[in-house]
């Protein structure tokens, strides 16, 4: 079972946000050209900057909590899936926020 802490600990994220879209109808994964956009680049940097710590040793993902499949850089999935996962959540949290709180204004609005 702890092969899976790491897929689990998404599964949980996913768990405690996703309904927000279901739920207050969000609209994170309906316009998701925009949230792709918007996790692309920082995506990009930390899963470079991931690499460069693995290939230096800066530091490692423990084998016994991940499966096992690693793509692109020497990266585990788990770690793709996380810098997928986590951002889209934070993106309905803070839209389920502003659906909520019309008042809560950011700019694009107008």
């Amino acid at each position: 079972m702890l092969k899976f802490g790491y897929l689990a600990m998404l599964g949980f994220t996913v768990v405690g946000s996703f309904w927000l879209e279901v739920v207050l109808k969000v609209g994170v994964l309906r316009r998701y050209k925009r949230a792709f956009l918007s996790i692309l680049p920082s995506a990009l940097i930390f899963l470079l900057w991931d690499s460069y710590a693995i290939k230096n040793g800066h530091w490692h993902f423990d084998p016994k909590q991940i499966i096992g499949i690693y793509g692109p850089l020497n990266i585990p999935l788990e770690e793709f899936l996380f810098f997928l996962i986590v951002p889209l959540a934070a993106l309905m949290t803070i839209e389920a926020v502003r659906t909520v709180k019309k008042h809560w204004i950011i700019g694009d609005e107008k």
